[in-house]
């Protein structure tokens, strides 16, 4: 019988959630994600030190020696995520998706700059901005900016999405991908109704990840829905057919270890079928809904405040490592 992991890959592209480089020599996906987060830990693998110290090698170079510290760790801080990029598009067949500073998440033109400027540093490399996709936090500013970036060719990944309100107008600018975030949902709502936990079926994530496909599809939109941050497998049977689904290493293996029959879960012909009114999202009815929607509030500020804290980590990982390789 085949394997979970194989059944899912009839109806998904499987992309790998992580930044390590040997997890995505052994799952083989099609695309890779990484945020601050993943960055920040494979950063600090000894495996992965080379990609560090080269990193700020290079910036050291750019910068000149009469440079202070703080500016070459900057300069090195900008280009890591691309260094890992590079690695991981050295495997993969697709897209790997490289996020914008989390600092600038209310900041529409700083993000702009931010996405052009990673995309140049790619396209340096001899890379297509086809084959990357620029990760963004999904506040209102950020799906501006996004649309700005889409217009130009540069294809973008739109994070930390909790509510339907961010998912419209994501759709409705023109993103190419969505990334909705399944377990920190379901963490939420965890802690809020104190309950210990959720059949598959009836997790709060996956609700919300089946309410944006079934709209997508029922109103012909050509984003792509890619669940992300799973806490188990089932959540991630329940979501098989969804146009992606970002998983990591650990999750990866459970499915690949796992035999079974997969059904198909979500499916376009399904949800052209229902029933779904349709909704317009201008600036005004995206505060109300995201004032409203408790969850979708208290999670995009807490994972910006996250990826926050991850960046400021690796700042002083790469001050610190620096500083042993100049002492």
């Amino acid at each position: 019988m085949a394997t979970l992991l194989e059944q899912l890959r009839e109806y998904t592209v499987v992309v790998a959630d992580t930044g390590d480089i040997q997890a995505i020599e052994t799952f083989k996906p099609r695309d890779a994600t990484t945020n601050p987060s993943l960055i920040t830990a494979a950063a600090q693998m000894p495996q992965y030190q080379g990609i560090v110290d080269d990193t700020l090698k290079g910036a050291r170079a750019s910068a000149g020696k009469d440079a202070t510290a703080a500016q070459v760790v900057s300069l090195a801080f900008d280009r890591l995520a691309v260094s890992f990029g590079l690695k991981i598009l050295e495997i993969i067949p697709g897209r790997v998706s490289t996020e914008v500073d989390a600092r600038l998440s209310f900041d529409t033109e700083a993000t702009i700059a931010k996405g052009r400027d990673l995309i140049a540093q790619y396209e340096e490399k001899g890379i297509s901005k086809e084959r990357v996709l620029i990760k963004i936090a999904a506040t209102w500013e950020g799906i501006q900016a996004a649309a700005v970036l889409e217009k130009e060719g540069i294809h973008t990944n739109l994070t930390l999405l909790f509510g339907i309100h961010q998912a419209i107008a994501c759709a409705e600018s023109g993103i190419t991908l969505i990334s909705p975030f399944v377990g920190r949902i379901l963490d939420w709502y965890k802690k809020d109704t104190g309950k210990e936990s959720y059949a598959p079926a009836e997790d709060p994530g996956v609700l919300s990840v089946t309410e944006i496909y079934n709209y997508y599809k029922k109103f012909g939109y050509k984003t792509e829905v890619m669940g992300a941050s799973f806490r188990n497998i089932g959540e991630i049977v329940e979501l098989a057919g969804s146009d992606l689904l970002t998983i990591a290493p650990s999750l990866l293996a459970e499915l690949q270890a796992t035999e079974g029959n997969l059904e198909r879960k979500l499916d376009p012909k399904h949800a052209a079928g229902l029933s779904i009114e349709k909704i317009s999202i201008d600036k005004a009815t995206f505060d109300r809904l995201h004032v409203e929607n408790r969850m979708a509030n208290d999670k995009l500020a807490e994972g910006i405040e996250g990826f926050t804290k991850a960046l400021e980590s690796l700042e002083e990982i790469l001050a610190a490592r620096l500083a042993s390789l100049e002492s």
